[in-house]
């Protein structure tokens, strides 16, 4: 398929900049892919489509405060720093995006925080995403972490052309967020309240966790017309042998699987077997879906409404029929449906 196969007309005012207040009163738009049946519905509503022994995969991964400002050394520039990457613990390695990165040569110096707190030093100006900065900092490795927690920001998407409010700190999260280490939220998650999960529970759904460190790479425009030819940027994930267990038993139930959002199901399809058993995992996934792609694991996913020609869109296009979801985002546009990180959700089946 080609890239400007997923151009849609998407109304600026239907991006959502702000949480809604009940995590799980977001709509709900259900696809049902054998029956062509679209259904309008809230998200609390998904304990209708779900029963004993069924199985959500969720992503565990914890977004941390990415976005420093700083200054340049000797001109005080104002300069915005990234942190994509940690590279080297001991010696506070790490890969970064720079704005505006034109001004920062091998060897500068940025402060950042009052009377310049934590230094860094440019050392490698020539990486595909960035450059590599090493933090100049003496003390233990838990005063460095608690440093950029203190100083850094959440990474809200720049699309949303707002200042991150205190309620981005908590909303920009999923309830279930354990292991740090993302710098782009799992968005599905961010309709499930605790009280819905409980309810999950009770009617009998397991959950198991995954963890995928989501990238910015989910945000990236894609560049070329020809699908094939998009390579994306590596992520890492970790599936452990107990969680894979639950999702095979539910497989030889003939329960469901659903994966809840993009990153879950990207993990779930890098540590598949042939056999279509899942095996732990530890390491990087770069896959990118896109239609026609025949998926081994999930039978039913939670998302999004995503951004015209984005990756995350393709690969839900591929789960539910390019055709179908094309039919989907027009009636959601229609229907003033809320798109991208705070926006509503749909269960696909």
């Amino acid at each position: 398929m080609k890239l400007s196969q997923f151009r849609f007309h998407l109304p600026p005012e239907l991006i959502s900049n702000h949480p809604q207040k009940n995590r799980d009163e977001a709509r709900l738009m259900v696809l049902d892919r054998k029956e062509k049946i679209i259904e309008q519905r809230i998200f609390k509503d998904i304990l209708e489509y779900f029963s004993d022994g069924d199985v959500m995969v969720i992503n565990n991964t914890k977004v941390f405060p990415a976005r420093l400002y700083g200054e340049k050394e000797k001109t005080g520039a104002k300069i915005e720093v990234f942190l994509l990457r940690e590279l080297n613990r001991e010696s506070h390695l790490w890969d970064v995006l720079v704005d505006p990165a034109r001004k920062i040569r091998i060897g500068n110096k940025l402060y950042f925080g009052e009377d310049g707190e934590l230094v860094a030093e440019v050392i490698d100006n020539t990486t595909s995403r960035g450059r590599t900065l090493r933090f100049l900092f003496d003390g233990p490795y838990e005063e460095f972490k608690k440093t950029i927690q203190r100083l850094g920001q959440t990474p809200l998407p720049k699309l949303h052309k707002r200042d991150v409010e205190p309620e981005d700190e908590e909303r920009y999260q999923t309830i279930y967020a354990k292991h740090e280490g993302a710098v782009a939220a799992p968005t599905a998650g961010f309709h499930f309240s605790r009280e819905l999960m409980k309810r999950l529970e009770l009617l009998g759904v397991e959950f198991a966790e995954i963890t995928l460190h989501a990238g910015l790479g989910n945000f990236r425009d894609i560049e070329v017309e020809d699908l094939t030819k998009h390579k994306t940027d590596s992520e890492e994930m970790f599936i452990d042998e107990v969680q894979s267990q639950i999702i095979n038993r539910a497989k030889e139930r003939r329960n469901k699987v659903c994966a809840v959002g993009t990153t879950t199901m990207k993990a779930l399809e890098t540590a598949v077997s042939i056999t279509g058993k899942v095996k732990p995992y530890n390491g990087w996934t770069n896959k990118f879906i896109f239609p026609p792609y025949e998926f081994s694991v999930a039978d039913a996913m939670i998302t999004n409404f995503h951004l015209p020609m984005s990756s995350v869109m393709m690969m839900v296009a591929a789960f539910a029929g390019y055709e179908f979801l094309m039919d989907a985002y027009k009636k959601a546009v229609e229907e003033k449906y809320r798109f991208f990180t705070y926006g509503d959700a749909m269960l696909i089946l």
